[in-house]
């Protein structure tokens, strides 16, 4: 059984820095790994994701040069390094794996439970 756990996040001022971490358990193959969240009253959406073996990445044009996604394979875990943290992406950040490099929610077969992160002004 697939399980994915995130960790890392919390409450940091505008300006600041977080390091999520995702580890997976229970699997059989490789997969793409990705991060997504959801704001309050948001529909969940896309903010980056990593190739099977790290070298293709692809990032939502609101963090893009914010935030670092990275993997670390034989530890079977994902990276997000939020950087210039803004009020705006305070929301519960989600790790999914799937089989393609996609900003489709659709494209990812499994899913964590989830950290908040909130940032305060």
């Amino acid at each position: 059984q697939v399980q994915l756990v995130e960790s890392g996040g919390g409450l940091v001022q505008a300006g600041g820095s977080l390091r999520l971490s995702c580890v997976a358990s229970g699997l059989s193959n490789m997969y793409v790994m990705g991060w997504f969240r959801q704001a309050p009253g948001k529909e969940r959406e896309f903010v980056s994701t990593i190739s099977l073996n790290g070298g293709n990445t692809k990032s939502s044009d609101s963090v893009k040069g914010r935030f670092t996604i990275s993997r670390d394979n034989a530890k079977n875990t994902v990276y997000l390094q939020m950087n210039s943290l803004k009020p705006e992406d305070t929301a519960v950040y989600y790790c999914a794996l799937g089989n393609v490099i996609t900003e489709r929610r659709s494209g990812y077969r499994y899913w964590g439970q989830g950290t908040q992160v909130t940032v305060s002004s």
